[in-house]
Parts: structure tokens; C-alpha cells; sequence
């Protein structure tokens, strides 16, 4: 039984800019990524951790081994929304 994605944006047009901080974020990690294809880099991620993820049906991959990929990506972009958040808090000036 395949899942469909529910990884939807509460803005449909932020898509490409999304996709693009993923590329950017993810390359910085040390990633190569196809930036026509963002998503593409959690199989370069699962084989880096070990996580047999492949093309096609993942019906015996287990939720913690998924977790690890998906944490792994989204953990990287939070890590950098945050920074990115507090140098330009920094940067304000004082009210």
C-alpha cells in the first residue's frame, strides 16, 4: 500500500522556494543535489545513514529508519531557518 504525500505547503506558490532552500541547505550538508530535483536527495541521505531506501515501494522500511532520513533533512533545515532568523534579528535595528 503506497502513502500519497501529505507534505503540503499552506502556500502552494512558496513550492520553488522551498525546493530551492532545500537544495541550497542540503548542498552545504555535503550533499549533491539536483536542484530540478530536491527530493531526490534523501536517497543520498538514507545511503549516507544506512537505510536501505530505494525507488518504488519502501513497505518493509521501518518508521524509525524513515525518521532518520527525514530528520536528517528537515533537522538541517530548521537548524538553518533558525540561524537565518537570528542574524536578522541581530541585524534590526534597536526600537
Amino acid at each position: 500500500m503506497s502513502r500519497r504525500n501529505r507534505n503540503r505547503l499552506l502556500v502552494p506558490e512558496a513550492r520553488q522556494g522551498m525546493n530551492a532552500f532545500k537544495s541550497e541547505v542540503m548542498r552545504r550538508e555535503g550533499y549533491a543535489v539536483d536542484p530540478s530535483r530536491p527530493d531526490d536527495v534523501k536517497y543520498e541521505v538514507a545511503q549516507s545513514l544506512g537505510v536501505p531506501l530505494s525507488h518504488g515501494d519502501n513497505g518493509g522500511l521501518t518508521t524509525e529508519s524513515a525518521g532518520r532520513v527525514g530528520g536528517k533533512i528537515g533537522g538541517s533545515m530548521v537548524r538553518e531557518m533558525i540561524r537565518l532568523a537570528q542574524q536578522r534579528l541581530s541585524e534590526e535595528p534597536g526600537e
